[in-house]
């Protein structure tokens, strides 16, 4: 089912998030969560969220 991305709350994105984390999709669960962080209005409550779906990206080590 469809739903409009303007009606979906932080707590929609998180549970989508934790879905994402949970089929081995590290990048797209740290984007919703992302969303769902920005949705939230408590400071606190929103950097728990980024600090629990870190960018999987920000340390990566290239190698030749």
């Amino acid at each position: 089912m469809t739903r409009d991305p303007a009606d979906l709350t932080a707590a929609d994105y998180l549970g989508d998030a934790r879905e994402m984390a949970a089929a081995n999709r590290p990048y797209l669960a740290h984007l919703l969560a992302e969303e769902a962080a920005q949705r939230t209005t408590d400071p606190a409550t929103a950097a728990g969220i980024r600090a629990a779906f870190p960018d999987p990206t920000a340390n990566r080590e290239e190698t030749d």
